[in-house]
């Protein structure tokens, strides 16, 4: 049904609350009168429309379309939408993300230079409390309805504004509470007030949502209440002080118990189900199995600069191919750092470790480093007369030979896949990463390409691996992992190619497994052999078997924070996620221009969260600014 939420939310493209509404945060939208409660809350049928417009609060920006009457007044309308606001603060401010474009206070995101009055981290803060106001009127409204399936809406509209009041805790940290309609100035809430809030609510609204996979498709279930309770206990030890890790495995568990599923459906045949999940018919080619909560979007009726479409054209440019991407054009601006593309290199050396003892027997040639001359690359050893290498060969030939003599070397005479002592040279078809193994025993070989992790989803044509300088678009690589085709490769639904149909997903199963996973190990009392296999699950998907499989011993912290930089990566959660790890602000980490240095440099730790806009300070005395600003 993209559906027939899609549809209510165009259909519904005035607002249909009281003004009064719009002082719950103190944000400047423009003036919703447009439409009266009588005629939205009429019965439960209006009323599902109205919750369609708290969901579009989320995915769209104004009344009409893409642009031209904005709901947030003093902000580029196209910049101004939530998914493209995510981007923005918790990607690009990390190592996952830079941007060339030279739009005021765009470049200090990824500099972590932003000032209290940056443009973007003042349009989130509207965008969010927007979303609360919305969310605020249709509760008081909506609840004087006499209808059963009310009940299930307004549970609905407190998760989303739940939802929203968990992003202004973990961005904002101390922002005013408010669960009703008021004209009176709000007075501030601290984290905890609003973690206790947040939790409260989703704990009492658990059993009032709809069973697992029961709703349609883009409204939520309780299993997304359960989802965000494990987000929210994973990150309570930094919002509140207090580890809450048991919570978070309880949660976790309830979630992995349900009826959602990993994806495992490589609808276009490439070798890998993990795509499917950026593509335009991602509600249908079977990854909407494991999206617990998404953001929809459709390029006909529900237009927006922000969203999949930003995603799609912003990461194009250089040498890359938009029809490709089911697009008309590239934007040239988004890509990553080095820092995220070697999280996917193959550490040859640990694996050649784990294989055994160094032998005597070994590969030569010109496909090996070292060419025809040597020393050759030296095999292990993993049985008697059996061994084994992983090897970064170029294409050409190599022969096998034993202690660098050629007096005892084999080759593959017939290219049968058998050795006979000075036999011919064995082809390697193309560069890459190979498993090579001999069997001196039966006098044969096999040469297969390594399957890497196909989450390594870059464009390097063209592209620096270093970024020298952050406007040209061709420092850093290139991010291929939104599309707007579908799984048969079809251009999404608006023929021009300007806006995509991809929907994205804000709480998907991997996740969970990964919170779950850190959780345990944070002392939460969890299962290690079960976080182990569900790790597991997920880098089955990503290597296409089982050579990507850890055991207990490779599961630690930082491992569990790779994974989920490779699982997640640009889907809006690094920044909170290095927070958790104190990775965020310290010298511990860093990554090409952090602190606005080519490589790399610690910054003050109030800028683990952003600055409350100055609009918003200077309409309300009861507020005060965050330390640091």
């Amino acid at each position: 049904m993209k559906n027939r939420i899609k549809k209510i939310i165009v259909l519904i493209t005035i607002t249909f609350f009281m003004a009064s509404c719009h002082d719950d945060l103190n944000l400047s939208p423009i003036d919703p009168d447009s439409f009266t409660q009588e005629d939205v809350f009429a019965n439960a049928a209006e009323a599902k429309g109205a919750l369609a417009k708290v969901y579009a609060g989320f995915a769209l920006t104004g009344q009409q379309g893409p642009s031209g009457q904005p709901d947030i007044a003093d902000i580029d309308e196209g910049f101004s939408q939530y998914t493209r606001m995510l981007w923005n603060l918790n990607e690009l401010t990390t190592d996952h993300g830079v941007v060339g474009w030279g739009d005021p206070g765009l470049p200090d995101l990824h500099g972590q230079i932003w000032s209290s009055s940056n443009d973007f981290t003042e349009a989130m803060y509207s965008r969010l409390a927007q979303v609360v106001s919305f969310s605020n009127s249709f509760i008081q409204n909506a609840s004087a309805i006499d209808d059963p399936e009310i009940q299930t809406y307004l549970a609905e509209a407190r998760f989303l504004r739940a939802f929203a009041y968990y992003n202004l805790m973990d961005m904002y940290a101390n922002v005013p509470l408010t669960s009703e309609i008021s004209t009176e100035l709000p007075e501030q809430s601290n984290r905890s007030e609003i973690f206790a809030f947040v939790e409260s609510e989703l704990l009492d609204i658990q059993n009032t949502l709809m069973d697992s996979g029961s709703n349609e498709y883009g409204r939520v279930d309780k299993v997304a209440a359960w989802a965000l309770l494990s987000r929210l206990y994973l990150n309570a030890e930094v919002w509140i002080g207090m580890p809450k890790y048991n919570e978070c495995v309880t949660y976790s568990s309830n979630v992995m118990n349900s009826t959602y599923s990993i994806n495992m459906n490589d609808a276009n045949g490439n070798g890998t189900a993990y795509d499917e999940l950026f593509l335009a018919d991602n509600d249908t080619n079977g990854a909407q199995n494991e999206f617990i909560y998404t953001i929809n979007f459709d390029g006909t009726s529900s237009q927006t600069w922000g969203g999949t479409t930003f995603l799609v054209h912003a990461a194009i440019g250089g040498s890359m191919n938009p029809t490709e991407f089911g697009v008309n054009g590239g934007w040239a601006g988004i890509r990553t750092t080095k820092n995220l593309v070697n999280k996917f290199a193959v550490d040859i050396d640990a694996l050649n470790s784990a294989l055994g003892t160094q032998s005597d027997w070994g590969l030569v040639g010109d496909a090996t480093e070292n060419g025809w001359d040597g020393p050759d690359m030296e095999m292990y050893q993993t049985g008697t007369n059996q061994f084994a290498l992983y090897a970064d060969l170029a294409s050409g030939f190599a022969k096998f030979r034993f202690n660098e003599d050629w007096g005892n070397n084999y080759g593959d005479t017939g290219a049968d896949g058998t050795l006979e002592p000075g036999g011919d040279n064995i082809a390697v078809p193309s560069p890459g990463t190979y498993y090579v193994t001999l069997d001196l025993d039966a006098l044969t070989y096999t040469i297969t390409p390594f399957a890497s992790d196909s989450r390594a989803m870059f464009h390097s044509d063209g592209q620096n691996l270093e970024i020298e300088s952050i406007p040209a678009f061709e420092d850093g690589y290139a991010i291929t992992k939104f599309k707007n085709v579908d799984s048969n490769g079809n251009p999404g639904s608006h023929a021009p190619g300007d806006f995509a149909d991809t929907d994205l997903a804000m709480i998907r199963l991997p996740e969970i497994y990964l919170n779950y996973a850190e959780a345990t190990l944070r002392g939460g009392g969890g299962d290690m052999n079960l976080a182990v296999s569900k790790i597991n699950e997920i880098r089955l998907r990503a290597y296409g078997n089982d050579s990507g499989n850890i055991s207990a011993g490779d599961l630690t912290l930082d491992f569990v924070l790779d994974e989920r930089s490779r699982e997640l990566y640009w889907e809006g959660q690094r920044r909170t996620d290095l927070v958790r790890y104190n990775y965020f602000t310290t010298g511990s980490y860093l990554w090409p221009f952090k602190g606005n240095e080519p490589g790399g440099i610690a910054v003050g730790s109030y800028r683990n969260v952003f600055p409350l806009p100055i609009n918003v300070l200077a309409t309300n005395p009861n507020l005060t600014q965050n330390e640091g600003y």
